[in-house]
């Protein structure tokens, strides 16, 4: 054997090693996700890669969060007064009550399955899941961490004194330390900050936030099974069901169908309404801010049509496992010193002249574009991977930090909600006496000394709202505070005790607690549902107790993000 012939199987072994052979699975891994804010009501502010704890981190800028915003991994979203919802890319779906902090730990994708790892930093948040077989799903609060393999909706609290998950449908897995303990519908698991023991009890009645979960999982399942059926594609992306609902499907020959919101004239353009945004991860990214202003914007492409004008077509979700995410639905081109950008067109190549340039080019500004201009024969366009520095502003407004609002649990066999204790008010949580006390109580010597006690309370926990108490009036120290149904002080007494004052001292509530790390991923197993199934069929496989032999950290964001996998419809 010639020393040629030797050098040549060599190189030949090589490049089979390198390009033909199957690539490992964790080069894919720290490919950026990209989920969407799909509901906005009233003040949500987000930050972006806090370090640790949010709420605690005095460098975190935080900025006015609005409708459509991607986020990725490492965002922080938080609610004041208002309530936010986040669709996943594979069909899961969270929703924050007033005053909560989430954090995005980790979104990331490895060979096409999808892991996430919340973490409530505060407050109350509900989540809908629908795994394919090897997606990995789980929400830290507190001192435990939810798993939730299969499709299942569970509500999370997390506040001063513990944690609590309350599991509406399906079944779940709690993680504390090294034990695991399961959950299936209509159960509670409630843990006291710093202690080991837990507490399963049943669900507690449906309160105001409940019921709109519940109402949002309908109507989004809903129109997102009907909307399905016009991309002749199985897959699913976030934004489906906006379109049933803001518009409607036309014929479009050689693409099936596509898509035009409603009220909008021949004359329509399709990005006439909405702001830009500038991510490190994606660069700039486009907002629409109209309710369906995500999936036209971000998958797919747009076609001219001679009887209706723009029309979007859902281009690409036939094939593969998933869909392209794009930052902006459209290509950015130069001529001279006037930057503007034409609507991608299905058939557009990669730096290649889009094809919709013949219908005009939309000029871009700080706050969304205006009406195309034609693209006269003296133009010439170039087309530009990104726009040029100056040419685009970022148009959302900073923010305060989101507000600590003080609450405990309510524990008991009739599992209560939470008591909300407001900023300005003399009441404050004490960490120690696991209780609420009333710092501006009258003295001592002008008040009688009395505590009112149930035989029903757990240790270091709050009594039982929803059942009657058996009081006992015992002395005790000045300003205690009892929850229930009971007097907390003997009517006899009551009359005596002088009326608090009229003007409060404004008591800072106490620091939020850590929540612990999240755990690794576990490696998928089990007969999961298939992928891209039908919308409303069974759940994803069960996964192995133990942990996968190479723990999954967070990565750092890619600097462009991978085609999105698809995931599972409602």
């Amino acid at each position: 054997m010639t020393f040629r012939t030797v050098l040549r199987s060599a190189l030949l072994i090589l490049f089979c090693l390198l390009f033909a052979g199957p690539r490992p699975a964790a080069a894919d891994s720290s490919h950026a996700r990209i989920v969407r804010l799909s509901l906005v009501q009233g003040d949500v502010r987000f930050t972006r890669d806090a370090h640790g704890d949010a709420l605690t981190d005095q460098k975190a800028a935080w900025e006015t969060a609005i409708l459509n915003l991607p986020i990725r991994q490492g965002y922080v979203v938080a609610t004041d007064n208002g309530r936010a919802e986040v669709e996943f890319e594979n069909g899961a779906m969270a929703f924050l009550n007033e005053h909560s902090v989430l954090e995005f730990y980790d979104l990331s994708r490895n060979d096409g399955d999808v892991t996430t790892r919340l973490v409530l930093r505060q407050g109350t948040a509900s989540f809908y899941v629908h795994p394919g077989s090897g997606d990995y799903f789980s929400v830290t609060g507190g001192d435990f961490t939810v798993e939730a393999a299969s499709r299942t909706s569970f509500r999370l609290d997390n506040f001063d004194d513990g944690s609590t998950v309350s599991v509406q449908k399906g079944h779940l897995t709690v993680l504390h330390k090294a034990e695991s303990t399961p959950l299936e519908k209509g159960q509670s698991l409630a843990m006291h900050g710093g202690e080991e023991n837990t507490i399963i009890s049943r669900l507690p009645e449906d309160d105001d936030f409940d019921r709109w979960v519940s109402g949002r999982i309908d109507s989004v399942s809903t129109a997102t099974n009907a909307a399905l059926q016009y991309t002749n594609s199985p897959y699913y992306t976030s934004g489906f069901g906006d379109l049933s609902t803001y518009g409607s499907w036309l014929p479009v020959g050689g693409y099936g169908y596509g898509w035009r919101p409603f009220g909008m004239g021949f004359g329509w353009s399709p990005f006439d309404s909405g702001s830009w945004f500038f991510d490190s991860a994606f660069g700039w990214s486009f907002i629409g801010f109209q309710p369906w202003g995500w999936t036209p914007y971000h998958f797919g492409g747009w076609i001219y049509s001679p009887a209706y004008g723009w029309v979007w077509v859902p281009s690409g979700f036939g094939y593969g496992r998933g869909v392209s995410w794009h930052p902006v639905t459209a290509v950015f081109v130069r001529s001279g010193g006037k930057t503007g950008i034409v609507p991608l067109h299905p058939a557009d190549g990669r730096g290649k002249t889009p094809i919709n340039i013949t219908h005009g080019v939309m000029p871009v500004s700080g706050r969304g574009d205006s009406e195309a201009i034609a693209a006269t024969a003296g133009d010439k366009w170039k087309v530009s991977k990104t726009p040029p520095r100056g040419a685009l502003i970022s148009s959302l407004a900073a923010a305060a930090p989101p507000t600590r609002v003080s609450r405990t649990v309510l524990a008991g066999t009739g599992g209560s909600r939470a008591v909300t204790v407001g900023r300005d008010s003399s009441i404050s949580y004490d960490p120690r006496e696991h209780r609420f006390v009333n710092n501006n109580a009258p003295p001592a010597s002008t008040t009688a000394k009395t505590e009112t006690q149930t035989e029903s309370v757990a240790k270091g926990g709050v009594e039982n709202a929803s059942a009657p108490a058996r009081v006992v009036a015992k002395p005790s120290a000045p300003g205690a505070i009892v929850s229930g149904n009971a007097p907390a002080v003997p009517p006899a007494i009551r009359a005596s005790t002088p009326p608090p004052p009229t003007s409060r001292a404004s008591t800072p509530p106490p620091p939020a607690r850590a929540s612990i790390t999240p755990p690794p991923a576990r490696s998928s197993g089990g007969s999961g549902g298939s992928r891209g199934g039908e919308p409303a069929r069974g759940s994803g496989g069960s996964r192995p107790a133990g942990p996968s032999s190479a723990p999954r950290s967070a990565p750092p964001p890619a600097p462009h993000p991978s085609p999105a996998p698809s995931g599972r419809p409602h």
